[in-house]
């Protein structure tokens, strides 16, 4: 279970915590009045979620390009918003 500081706590010790996360591989959350509000991840955890998130979106455009019926360019939905 990552460790838990308070936001305060975390203003008064931030060289400390950052080397926890930097160096130590270290997940922290933080909290505000008891409630998680934010976590610190080192370099490394942040890029595995993001290859994790990018291969998830892979998946999903794979689905949805086999579904049946026509497919539109992401140029004619822009175009569509307004955007």
């Amino acid at each position: 279970m990552p460790e838990t500081v308070s936001t305060a706590d975390a203003r008064m010790n931030f060289s400390e915590i950052i080397n926890k996360v930097a160096y130590g591989n270290e997940p922290i959350i933080l909290t505000r009045r008891g409630k998680s509000i934010a976590a610190l991840v080192s370099i490394a955890e942040l890029e595995l979620l993001q290859r994790i998130e990018e291969h998830l979106d892979i998946e999903d455009a794979k689905v949805a390009l086999a579904e049946p019926g026509d497919n539109i360019s992401a140029e004619e939905v822009w175009k569509s918003l307004d955007l």
